[in-house]
């Protein structure tokens, strides 16, 4: 297989990398990275693209949604199955999945995304011609032949260690599986889990992280319960998570999209200030100050009126001023 080798902010899909506070030099691949939005690409992950189609605004292509999910090498059924689902219909919906190819919850991840036919990444901690673990040799290659790749800042073992043994750098690695996805989910994770170290570079470079929760008797449960417990974003079914990666993904399916949210108000909002704050909503804001720039409304204003659609069930709050809509 060819390896191909590109600085992080020579492609659009890598250059997101620019925000890690160590950029990696350079990156290593195998097969492709994906491409940018396109209109002729049949997936629901360039929904914002084709809002801004829908309601006229300027068109600007935009980079693929992409999801991280990571966990506990040791999983529990528990874990396979959260993880699988959550995968899979992230994957059908249009997200690109990465991972780490790691036995366990990475591998479950990588398997998921493609049996939904979707495309799916894994980023290495060894040389690039250093497939870790090698059980995972074809999972590896049909990840390429799939339309995916993998990456690795490390070039071929003779360059990237002198002719020597290089040990893996998982720890340096998880800062790239974070800084490549819009959002994290810990599936499964032990206190001392690597998969907490991914979380906090998702958190230092400013990306929505979820967690699974789950029986706090378990040990593969406490990180994630800890997470949680420290303010990420509980998973509790595949809606949680896209809804993060597709705020208009209700809203934004046929060209009649902008009846069904006239109609969305209309039910809803009694009022003039609820009627901008939905509309806010609706366009992709989740972030509460983001809402009051929007609408142009006051934060007192903003925390009546939300409070109310709240009691009505139309938006629900993530925590830390962050809201979605939760009707059809």
């Amino acid at each position: 297989m060819k390896i191909n080798k590109i600085s992080p902010l020579e492609h659009e899909f890598t250059e997101v990398l620019k925000m890690l506070a160590l950029i990696p030099k350079m990156l290593y691949f195998y097969g492709k990275l994906p491409k940018m939005c396109d209109f002729s690409y049949p997936c629901n992950a360039y929904a914002d693209c084709q809002k801004s189609l829908i309601f006229g605004s300027d068109f600007r292509p935009a980079r693929p949604k992409c999801v991280a999910i990571v966990g506990s090498r040791k999983n529990t059924s528990y874990g396979e199955e959260v993880t699988y689902r959550a995968a899979y219909e992230a994957a059908k919906a249009g997200a690109i999945v990465i991972s780490g190819l790691a036995y366990g919850i990475d591998s479950i991840a990588h398997l998921a995304a493609l049996d939904a036919g979707g495309i799916t990444i894994a980023v290495l901690g060894t040389p690039i011609d250093k497939i870790y673990p090698s059980t995972h040799l074809n999972l590896a290659r049909e990840i390429i032949d799939r339309g995916g790749a993998i990456i690795s800042e490390y070039g071929p073992e003779d360059i990237a260690s002198g002719g020597k043994q290089m040990k893996a750098r998982f720890l340096e690695r998880n800062r790239i599986i974070a800084g490549l996805a819009d959002v994290v989910l810990v599936a499964e994770a032990a206190t001392k889990s690597g998969s907490l170290n991914t979380a906090m570079h998702a958190l230092d470079t400013g990306k929505d992280l979820m967690a699974v929760p789950a029986d706090i008797t378990r040990e593969n449960s406490k990180g994630c319960n800890k997470l949680i417990a420290q303010g990420a974003i509980p998973y509790t079914e595949p809606d949680d998570l896209l809804n993060l990666l597709f705020p208009s993904r209700l809203y934004h399916k046929t060209k009649n999209d902008r009846t069904a949210m006239l109609k969305l108000i209309s039910r809803f909002a009694e009022t003039e200030v609820e009627c901008q704050i939905l509309q806010a909503v609706i366009d992709g804001n989740r972030d509460g100050d983001d809402i009051i720039r929007e609408a142009k409304i006051t934060a007192s204003d903003f925390a009546r009126a939300v409070s109310v659609l709240e009691i009505k069930g139309v938006v629900k709050s993530l925590g830390a001023n962050q809201w979605i809509l939760t009707v059809n």
